[in-house]
């Protein structure tokens, strides 16, 4: 063998660099090391910038701060494989942190991203995939990837075999479709379809961002439509059925319950049988809370639509329902009243709920620790009695009355407000509205009157509507302060608050005392001032104020100057006179404790019916006086002549006619002195108890210091004459007349015109507030009168004998009453409407003038 000889290594080039292993520390050099042309460095250092940003959110936000994400983005799109490879690793790796996605925002990154998708390499789809679930968090981006068309490829992918692309992509679609501009996007590619394949994945977090993408699309009504033709809705219920899946059970539900608000939806599970399955999971002893509380709450959006409630109560799902608020998980319970509440929308679902014993459980959830418990419970129990007597008729039996009223005083504002709602419906029945006014609604009803709570407030004002139906409970709102709140919620912003306060305020003005009360706490200037508001008034306040003022006519009187024939006036009546502009309307009490003035009297109308008198000479007196003092008879037809009433002194015998004095007439003669002097002595018994009793009640006052408006006897006798003499009259004409020719009588009797400066009758009535020592005059102690003191005392008189009439206040102490007179019924006669007169009271006695003549127009001016 020949000797070896050792070969020469040729040398390198001299142009050439030697291969330098480096081994670098600093996270600065690797990122140097992105500017590199050679394809070895480049997918070294961007392999291990992915490992070093894989860690920490710390190292990304340090790569960020060295620039690094600048070449990264630049390095996606590389030539050589693995450089492009690393580089999106790194760079779907970065975007998990805020503020790397802050500075990718503005730059083309997403553009870049979404030209990788579908790339050949899996890594590569993966990573760009990522980096794009990432990015969809902010809304600016999802706006950003919706331009640049990023949701197809997104879609695409979830076709691919890799579960992580799969996984990434559906996140990042999840993402999408929160926002309503890309679901519509989602459904016209074709995204519904490969995402309801995705169900039967092996991975549950795959399954889960599907379930939750999916009940974002089918909020839609189209979305729902593409589901349900996909054969969507038995994949769910077959996905429900699987025990495997049950912690995703509730995902699922959550995407049922948007498709079962569509009656198609519905209708196609209950055909295929699914309803059963979802309702038996619902109750199976090991159902979860979550499960069941879902599968409530999806009944309840379904029963929302009415044709939805008629199949989910042919599905009996109120046994099912039933059962849930049995349990004892609160948010099962919860779901449960919720969704009685919505079911009962439906009529044969609110008797089935009373016919398999529903209510009961209820009402032992109103005594619940729980407020969200009581609150549910409160609101399925008011849905339940709504127009439904057999379901409050239910509740009484059930003792929850008590439990209702206890909760209108509940801290928590949604438990007060279903509970007055509850307890209104039921006092649509007036026996259950009797019971419960026993058991102290009103008392009840005051703390929710006071509380800051709009709607707490507005609930409560019309719990008092439908409960103040009568006098007790008035006076029971009274007594129980009450009425203070309901006036303060009238200057409520809220309108609704305002609305409802003024109905009951309506409710409350049915009887003087509480009408009395009312304005004396200020609630008819509120009324006014609120009417006065084109934007604050409404038809309630409109509407309470013109009750108030009816059940309060001295204050109507005051405020509007009249009075209509429908307000009839009653003992307590005072005419304080026409109220001024910002003048507070007085009460008559607060009215007696001012100091006698020079201003015109509050006149009073203040009197006790008299006892019946057993003594016929009296009544035979009283005859003869009253005979003495008017004869009626009937004369021609016009207005101021049909009806002539005059004294008797005026009538003279028959032209002829001879005077014979008989003994028949002697002995008439002496009776009628003996009964006339019977009539004096019982007149002097009258007026001495008349002072005994202004004794009493002066000394009565005094003691307690409560104001006794005092007693009009002479109002009283009058009241009895007319209605002895005149009522029975045949006719409302002649009535009319006498009653004018009896107070003008009553009244100082005619004044010529022009004469009226010598009437005298200021001194007079001086001379009545000096003896009173009070500015408040009793009108039937009134002798000498005019025009407003006539026409007070005419509208009195009139009233009590059912003679339609109003009265009128004009200016300068004018008054007048203003009568309708039918057109005559005779045979043959033409007919013509009723028409309008004025009363003369003070010039012609009785005489009728029409209201639209100059004549009227004269009586009413100065």
């Amino acid at each position: 063998m020949g000797k070896k000889v050792k070969k020469e290594v040729e040398p390198p080039a001299k142009d050439v660099f030697d291969p330098l292993n480096i081994e670098s520390k600093k996270t600065g050099t690797v990122v140097l090391m992105l500017k590199s042309e050679e394809d070895e460095v480049l997918s070294k250092a961007c392999e291990a910038i992915y490992r070093f940003a894989d860690k920490c959110d710390e190292n990304k936000l340090q790569l960020l701060d060295l620039g690094a994400m600048e070449s990264l983005i630049r390095l996606i799109n590389h030539e050589d494989r693995s450089v492009k490879r690393y580089a999106c690793m790194a760079f779907g790796v970065m975007a998990g942190h805020a503020d790397v996605r802050r500075y990718l925002r503005k730059t083309d990154s997403i553009t870049a991203a979404i030209q990788l998708l579908g790339d050949e390499d899996d890594v590569c789809n993966e990573f760009s995939s990522l980096f794009l679930s990432h990015m969809s968090t902010d809304f600016a981006s999802k706006l950003s990837i919706g331009k640049a068309e990023g949701l197809e490829p997104l879609i695409n992918l979830l076709a691919s075999p890799d579960p992580d692309v799969q996984k990434n992509s559906v996140q990042a679609i999840c993402n999408l479709v929160q926002d309503f501009q890309n679901r519509a996007a989602v459904r016209e590619l074709g995204g519904i379809p490969p995402l309801l394949d995705l169900l039967k994945s092996d991975y549950a977090v795959i399954q889960e961002l599907t379930l939750t993408t999916l009940a974002a699309l089918t909020q839609d009504v189209d979305s729902r439509v593409v589901v349900r033709e996909n054969e969507g809705l038995e994949q769910l219920v077959e996905f429900l059925g699987n025990k495997e899946w049950e912690d995703l059970h509730v995902h699922c539900l959550a995407v049922l319950s948007n498709c079962m608000e569509d009656t198609d939806s519905l209708d196609e599970i209950r055909s295929s049988g699914g309803m059963e399955k979802l309702l038996s999971f619902s109750v199976e002893q090991n159902a979860s809370a979550p499960v069941q509380a879902n599968t409530a709450k999806a009944i309840a959006r379904a029963a929302k639509n009415v044709e939805n409630g008629k199949i989910l109560h042919e599905q009996e799902v109120e046994k099912t329902l039933i059962t849930m608020i049995g349990g004892t998980d609160e948010q099962v319970i919860v779901a449960g009243c919720q969704a009685i509440a919505s079911l009962s929308d439906n009529l044969a679902a609110k008797d089935t709920f009373r016919k398999s014993e529903g209510i009961p459980p209820l009402i032992t959830l109103l005594s619940s620790e729980s407020g969200h418990v009581r609150e549910a419970a409160t609101l399925a129990l008011a849905n339940l009695t709504l127009n439904n007597t057999n379901n409050s008729n239910e509740v009484v039996n059930a003792g929850g009355v008590e439990q209702l009223l206890t909760l209108l005083q509940y801290n928590k504002e949604s438990v007060v407000v279903n509970s007055a709602a509850c307890l209104i419906n039921m006092a649509h029945d007036i026996n259950i509205r009797a019971d419960i006014f026993k058991r102290g609604i009103i008392a009840s009803l005051t703390e929710p009157l006071k509380s800051n709570s709009t709607k707490v407030q507005s609930k409560a004002a019309q719990a008092v509507t439908a409960f103040v139906t009568g006098a007790d409970a008035r006076t029971e709102m009274r007594q129980h302060g009450g009425l203070e709140p309901l006036i303060g919620q009238l200057q409520s912003g809220d309108s609704e608050v305002r609305r409802n306060a003024s109905w009951a305020i309506l409710a409350c003005s049915s009887d003087p005392p509480t009408a009395a009360a009312i304005s004396k706490l200020g609630g008819l200037e509120i009324l006014q001032e609120i009417n006065d508001s084109d934007q604050r008034k409404n038809n309630y306040s409109l509407a309470a104020l013109d009750k108030l003022l009816d059940s309060n006519l001295p204050a109507k009187y005051s405020l509007t100057g009249k009075l209509s024939s429908h307000n009839i006036i009653a003992d307590g009546f005072y005419d304080a006179g026409q109220l001024r502009p910002n003048t507070k309307f007085m009460s008559l009490d607060e009215l007696a404790k001012q100091d006698v003035n020079q201003r015109r009297p509050i006149l009073l109308v203040n009197c006790k019916s008299s006892e019946p008198c057993d003594d016929s000479d009296a009544s035979d007196a009283e005859g003869e006086q009253m005979e003495s003092q008017l004869c009626v008879t009937t004369g021609g037809d016009a207005p101021g002549s049909d009806v002539t009433v005059t004294p008797a002194r005026a009538r003279s015998p028959l032209a002829g006619e001879s005077i014979k004095t008989t003994q028949e007439d002697l002995a008439d003669k002496g009776s009628r002195v003996s009964s006339k002097a019977s009539y004096t002595r019982r007149k002097k018994k009258d007026k001495e108890a008349q002072m005994r009793e202004e004794a009493e009640r002066l000394r009565a006052e005094k003691e307690d210091g409560v104001y006794r408006p005092p007693v009009d006897t002479a109002l009283q006798s009058y009241i009895d004459d007319v209605t002895k003499y005149i009522q029975p009259m045949p006719t409302t004409k002649e009535q009319i007349v006498a009653v004018a020719q009896f107070v003008v009588e009553r009244m100082g009797g005619e004044v010529e015109r022009g004469k009226l400066a010598d009437f005298s009758w200021d001194l007079h009535v001086a001379e009545l507030k000096h003896e009173l020592k009070s500015n408040i005059v009793p009108i039937g102690r009134i002798q000498r009168g005019i025009h407003y003191h006539r026409a007070l005392l005419y509208k009195v008189l009139a009233d009590k004998i059912g003679v339609p009439c109003s009265l009128v206040r004009g200016e300068y102490n004018r008054a007048w009453n203003e009568v309708t007179v039918a057109a005559s019924l005779e045979a043959g006669a033409p007919r013509y409407p009723p028409t309008r007169y004025i009363v003369d009271l003070m010039h012609e006695t009785g005489r009728l003038i029409r209201t639209d003549s100059s004549d009227a127009i004269q009586y009413m001016s100065l």
